[in-house]
């Protein structure tokens, strides 16, 4: 049998595994080909309770196989991809400037024909997906621990084959993993992160590893406990000549650290082109600790005699052979005794470039000569890096929100340490959509991308300034929604780059931004509405969308996506004092929703009416049941805007949604309905992108397009965005299944459950998953106008949950019962200005408002049971500091 035909049986087979897993309980099924779904009966009571369950931190374990896929990302942000797997050793290593596409550059032999092109899956395509990566190891690097009791030694290194069981706690963005042996008279855990601090992305975009390790003496005598790490030197990977460079490993340290710096260095040191090559740079391995023993060249295989080896001689050797530095740590526990290590593994490769594009370096270059340079800053600031990554884990995770929840809507902000998103040394934020593939921070994939620009909203503040509004701005007001690396405006891209002009101005705490950008946000309005050429306000001009073709006619998702950017435009020049736009733009907005809701409803949901000339001649979702038909309405809550469509016929759009698309199996969909990416196989549930309900032959107008197979996938940013939509409307059971089914199909025991695949690895889009926390929280947040809001769309009687705002961050909790309700904010990093807060609660009769200990003069209205409570006077709260208030009736 040929190596082809062997890998095609081998994935067809991964592709019907997953009818063996743990499949949803039936909520919504194919009965017949042409996408017509039925609701079926009550799903199973106890798993129903279970999506609302608080639960605890997902843990797999090596004994039921769940480790071997998984790749957190635990490097810094935008500074290249470095993988911690599921028994600690750190894979993939994509830190070398290679701008490859995917995490692994692959084909995948697959049974029928993706995109009308062949019967492969490109890692575009969702290789990972059904053939996930593991074990991509460029390089040596591991640990290992020595045990001493008495007259016995143990050697065990940290790996999956030398443990009886290994646990891998997944709360991104610190992973603690467990070592276990009943068997031995310790305990060992290591917490595993590179430095994750809200708001601070300089500190949180630092090119390190961190691998603190817990040991615990659980015996009855002492133990000598050593722990040794290695690392090869690998740079110049790539273009490093055995004739013109060496490989040089020196020792390195400084206050409280010890370590090994690795490089290769030119024999001539004039080579001029070196000096530029993408993979020049250096590693370092460190221990913070002053009386670590340091080999700069340690042999392997491990011996006992390795642990104490010390070499400080700078080691040279020939770019062709393996060279490997250690650094070795040794205490002595006493009995019921516990000690913390602390290594860091580092890097420095600053020559990233793009063909065509306007920036180069990486950002850490600027403040950092070398790796050694990076072991240093994080040596010195250690405690604080540490105490404020761990505080901010801490607080994300201390909610009572699900965990699975927790975990999901965040996790996928890793993208951010993969090389899906860069920071170039002038500062500019760059991305793909997923790893190497399509580029220019495209504005109709990562507008759909909620977490950046609340984590770290000043990446996404430079982004709309420096790009969408400079570089890609043209004089009619279009954005190119790839930057440079474009012609065109995509009308999806630049009325979601409008929405995120709006947030980026409402997590500030001033009107700067706005103010020092409004022409350009004005003419990015405008733009949008001439782009309506009957003037009925629905967009109808034929112009590119995020499924990469040009559509015609009135479109409802473009269509009220366009009206809640001018909505968002009206808010905006109100605020800019432009009073007579916001009158054009308000206009604009009412025609456009009553002509949608009249003209684009029929009856059920929201739909695609073609051009009257051309009619359905071009590719269209026309009668079709489309995932995004209200997406403007989405964005709205996401921004804390009023609603921009029909409470009941947004809701009936969704049902349709829950109805027609949302699968527990979408296999036998799947089977009748060729052609798409594999991102759901068989037994795995989610939600099309379009349906049939009408069955009609040419549903989408053309009967040969090659983007026909995007109808036909499962794509998770935009399950996301629906899930954030229905949690905010209501749906909550709905809004759970639904993410809960991404997050089973990313479950460690099928793939790695850190890497959600659409165009290539890590796509930005899936970032979505952060909506529906904000909508689960009915968080909105002005800093401008020091206002808050707090509308718990679950839990609502014991809700806690985290906060982010422009300046600081903290834990929001809220207690109703007996007709008193208590809401809280207490602020554990930075610092948060207030003038106005909103929470939900029927008819108070008395508010009282204390930060600390000191009352606040504040008065109240209430409307719609809602509560807007406003001070005599702006209060800043500090960390540490809570802001409380008490409401009877």
């Amino acid at each position: 049998m040929g190596l082809a035909r062997r890998n095609f049986l081998k994935n067809i087979g991964l592709a019907m595994a997953g009818t063996m897993m743990v499949r949803i309980p039936a909520l919504g099924r194919a009965v017949a080909p042409g996408g017509d779904l039925l609701l079926a009966g009550q799903p199973d009571a106890a798993w129903l309770a279970s999506l609302y369950d608080r639960g605890q931190a997902t843990t797999y374990l090596k004994s039921r196989n769940e480790l071997q896929y998984i790749g957190m990302p635990v490097g810094g942000i935008l500074c290249g991809t470095v993988y911690l797997g599921g028994d600690g050793r750190l894979w993939l290593w994509d830190i070398f400037n290679r701008n490859q596409e995917g995490i692994e550059p692959k084909e995948v032999d697959w049974k029928e024909a993706v995109l009308g092109q062949a019967k492969k899956v490109r890692s575009r395509d969702g290789a990972c997906y059904i053939q996930p990566s593991k074990d991509i190891r460029p390089l040596e690097q591991g640990l290992a621990l020595k045990l001493t009791i008495g007259k016995e030694t143990i050697v065990r290194p940290l790996d999956e084959a030398n443990w009886p069981e290994i646990a891998f706690e997944a709360t991104y963005p610190m992973a603690t993993i467990r070592y276990i042996d009943p068997a031995l008279p310790v305990e060992l855990t290591l917490e595993a992160f590179s430095p994750f601090i809200p708001l601070n992305e300089d500190d949180s975009g630092l090119p390190v590893t961190l691998l603190s390790f817990h040991i615990h003496n659980k015996g009855k005598v002492p133990v000598e406990a050593a722990l040794l790490g290695w690392l090869e030197n690998k740079a110049g990977i790539d273009h490093a000549k055995e004739e013109l460079h060496e490989r040089v490993n020196t020792p390195a340290g400084g206050k409280g650290w010890k370590g090994v710096l690795s490089a290769v260095r030119a024999k001539d040191a004039a080579n001029a082109a070196w000096q530029q090559s993408p993979d020049n740079g250096s590693l370092c391995l460190a221990a913070f600790d002053d009386k670590a023993t340091v080999t700069t060249q340690l042999e392997l295989p491990l011996t006992e005699a390795s642990f104490s080896r010390s070499r400080r001689e700078t080691a040279v050797h020939r770019v062709g052979e393996k060279l490997i530095g250690g650094v070795a740590v040794k205490h002595r526990l006493l009995p019921g005794k516990d000690i913390r290590t602390d290594f860091a593994i580092s890097w420095y490769f600053p020559n990233l470039s793009f063909k065509d594009i306007q920036g180069k370096g990486r950002y850490y270059a600027n403040h950092f000569a070398d790796a050694a340079a990076v072991a240093g800053y994080v040596r010195e600031h250690h405690a604080r890096l540490t105490h404020d990554s761990r505080l901010w884990k801490t607080t994300w995770y201390d909610a009572s929100l699900p965990w699975w929840l927790m975990e999901r809507t965040f996790v996928n902000i890793s993208t951010l340490a993969t090389t899906t998103a860069h920071r170039f040394q002038s500062g500019r934020f760059y991305a793909w959509e997923g790893v190497g593939a399509c580029e220019g921070t495209c504005t109709h994939v990562w507008q759909y991308a909620q977490a950046v620009g609340r984590i770290f909203p000043a990446l996404e503040r430079d982004t709309r300034q420096r790009v969408d509004l400079g570089i890609g701005m043209q004089p009619d007001g279009g954005i190119l929604f790839r930057g440079e690396a474009e012609k065109r405006p995509a009308i999806d891209g630049q009325a979601g780059t409008v929405l995120r002009i709006y947030r980026e101005h409402q997590m500030t705490t001033d009107d700067r931004f706005l103010r020092h950008n409004w022409p350009q946000i004005k003419k990015a309005t405008q733009f949008i509405i001439r782009q309506d050429r009957n003037g009925d306000g629905l967009e109808d001009t034929p112009m590119e969308n995020t499924l990469d073709a040009i559509w015609d006619g009135e479109i409802a998702w473009i269509a009220g996506l366009c009206i809640a950017a001018v909505q968002a435009g009206a808010l905006m020049a109100a605020e800019a004092g432009d009073t007579a736009f916001a009158a054009i733009c308000k206009d604009y907005v009412e025609k456009g929703r009553r002509n949608m809701e009249t003209q684009l409803y029929n009856g059920e949901y929201f739909i695609h009416q073609p051009d009257k000339i051309k009619g359905r001649s071009v590719i269209g979702s026309y009668n079709t049941c489309h995932i995004d038909q209200v997406y403007g309405q989405s964005w709205a809550f996401q921004v804390g805007m009023d609603r921009v469509l029909d409470k009941e016929k947004t809701l009936s759009a969704l049902r349709a949604l829950w109805k027609y698309n949302f699968m527990e199996d979408v296999g036998p969909y799947l089977a009748t309905h060729p052609g798409g990416r594999p991102y759901a196989l068989p037994g795995e549930g989610g939600m099309i992108l379009n349906t049939n309900p009408y069955r009609e032959e040419f549903p989408f107008g053309v009967k040969d397009a090659w983007q026909l197979g995007y109808f036909n996938e499962c794509m998770s940013g935009f399950e996301h965005q629906v899930a954030s939509h229905m949690m905010a409307e209501g749906m909550t059971t709905e809004a759970l299944t639904l993410t809960k089914a991404v997050h089973d199909r990313y479950h460690a025991a099928k793939r790695n459950p850190f890497n959600e695949i659409e165009c290539s690895d890590h796509y930005a889009r899936a970032m979505a998953s952060y909506g529906t926390f904000i909508t689960a929280c009915g968080f909105a947040y002005h800093g401008p106008h020091r206002y808050i809001r707090f509308a718990p769309a679950m839990q609502k009687e014991n809700f806690k949950a985290p906060f982010v705002t422009a300046e600081g961050w903290g834990t929001y909790t809220q207690l109703q019962q007996h007709g008193r309700g208590d809401y809280r904010l207490a602020l554990k990093h930075g610092q948060l200005s207030l003038l106005t807060c909103c929470f939900e609660q029927s008819h108070p009769a008395a508010v009282v408002v204390k930060a600390g200990a000191r009352q606040l003069p504040a008065t109240f209205t209430h409307e719609n049971g809602r509560v807007t409570v406003t001070l005599k006077q702006a209060v800043t709260l500090h960390a540490g500091e809570t802001l409380q208030v008490t409401m009877t009736s």
